[in-house]
């Protein structure tokens, strides 16, 4: 440090502090940069599609957004419900396309630092954008970039402020997830309530001012973090040893299960696009004679996925005192199983419901605890299998490669909840039965047919607990 540093500059990061819980003082100003991240995130994508088919889409409003009729012939010229559907699966696959992008500008030209503080700002911008009718689809695409830049660059600074012997990190990381889930939670209620009661752009404001808060926690906490240097590594010098033949199998096989992954997520992901709007029209979403936010379902799902991803891990670690602790396929595989009898809830929530009634909230509820199961044993544990099996020479790529999962996912669930105003729901939700079978009859041909040969000098602690 020069003499002419300004006091805000001077670097006060110490690895071995135990300031935040028992870790260094950063963790705690990035994760909750990343809880606030995440309010306005999950806020926004709550409202997107009830604003969409309840406002934006209708005559009169839809005019007025700068590009919507190219867009509209981008998809055939569909309109109403499929239309918004349609445009929340782009956005919502998009979103786990450009980490890619933010990564790559992190690493070649502006760093960790200065990326994530741009995508902060970007998103930002977003957000107070979707408060004009003109600017809503310029409003997605900065919100989609911000994302990019932010969403992958500042998990990754977690890892920065740990020693690679420190054994803090596994727990960072879970505080981190906390940190995460507890804007979900939060944001539906707030930017929900708002959007839903006061009216769609003061829901939209809300995430905003969210995100302008976790921008100057970010900023705060800039003094706490590692430096970062921008020396460009010497390839020459990072010898890799070639790649063997079981490699290369392993490395064909978690490529062909992304698209098998994709599938499987489009029952639990549906829950922000199509679900939401059976949920507003059919629900019996009140209390006493007031109806309550339908985003409040997506807290509900919030909550009840946090609780059963510690209920599931705990149950783990007592099984495995007294039985073999399933491996990562198996645990994939009984996800599934649950996958499909969440869909089976929302199959008999339509079906044991007279025409013209409301549907009472036993079954919905339902559908989130068995829902909630199958998505503890499924998405961490997936990301843990392709961490366990990527070949060491490339598994940062493969690992990244992982979420491609996601946006093919998120694109079938625009796509396919197109289709909910033209099926009769029993059959959209059987149909949704039928992709979470389909998943698991793939994961148990993996298992049988290549797992015997990649994962049996597996170590018993690599399985995952989650």
């Amino acid at each position: 440090m020069t003499a002419a540093a300004a006091p805000s500059e001077i670097q006060l990061y110490d690895p071995d502090d135990r300031s935040f819980l028992g870790h260094p003082r950063g963790l705690g100003y990035l994760a909750f940069t990343e809880a606030w991240e995440r309010f306005s995130f999950y806020g926004m994508q709550v409202l997107l599609v009830l604003y969409m088919t309840k406002s934006l889409l209708l005559p009169g409003q839809v005019e007025q957004v700068a590009g919507i009729e190219q867009l509209r012939a981008l998809y055939g010229g569909i309109d109403g419900q499929p239309f918004a559907s349609a445009i929340f699966g782009t956005y919502a696959a998009s979103v786990y396309l450009t980490p890619i992008l933010g990564g790559w500008i992190a690493d070649r030209l502006l760093g960790k630092r200065r990326t994530v503080l741009l995508g902060a700002i970007t998103m930002a911008m977003g957000h107070f954008l979707m408060a004009f009718n003109v600017t809503f689809l310029f409003a997605l695409l900065c919100l989609i970039l911000g994302s990019g830049m932010f969403k992958g660059n500042i998990a990754s600074q977690v890892g920065s402020l740990y020693r690679a012997e420190d054994l803090r990190r596994a727990d960072a990381f879970q505080l981190f997830y906390l940190a995460i889930n507890a804007g979900v939670i939060a944001s539906p209620l707030i930017v929900g309530t708002l959007g839903e009661t006061m009216g769609w752009h003061w829901g939209f404001g809300a995430a905003g001012v969210g995100m302008l808060i976790g921008l100057a926690i970010y900023v705060a906490g800039q003094r706490y973090l590692p430096s970062e240097h921008f020396d460009v590594a010497d390839k020459k010098s990072e010898a890799k040893l070639p790649m063997s033949r079981n490699d290369w199998l392993a490395t064909i096989a978690l490529l062909l299960l992304i698209p098998v992954l994709a599938i499987a997520i489009v029952p639990n992901n549906q829950i922000f696009n199509a679900y939401l709007v059976w949920g507003d029209q059919s629900f019996a979403l009140y209390w006493d004679d007031e109806k309550l936010p339908t985003t409040w379902l997506v807290t509900l799902d919030a909550v009840v996925s946090v609780s059963f991803l510690a209920i599931v891990a705990g149950f783990y670690r007592w099984w495995k005192t007294k039985w073999t602790e399933p491996d990562e396929l198996t645990k994939i595989i009984i996800g599934s199983l649950f996958s499909i009898g969440g869909m089976a809830c929302l199959y008999l929530a339509a079906a044991t419901t007279p025409p013209g009634e409301k549907i009472g909230l036993f079954w919905p509820v339902m559908f989130h605890i068995v829902n909630a199961i199958g998505f503890a044993h499924m998405l961490p544990v997936s990301l843990a299998l392709f961490a366990r099996l990527a070949p060491k020479q490339i598994n940062a790529t493969v690992i990244g490669l992982y979420y491609l999962a996601f946006f093919a996912g998120n694109s079938m669930v625009g796509y396919v909840g197109g289709w909910f105003e033209t099926m009769p729901v029993t059959q959209f939700w059987l149909m949704h039965m039928g992709f979470a079978a389909a998943a698991g009859v793939a994961f148990m041909l993996f298992k049988l047919l290549l797992a015997p040969r990649l994962m049996h000098n597996a170590d018993p602690d690599d399985v995952a607990l989650q």
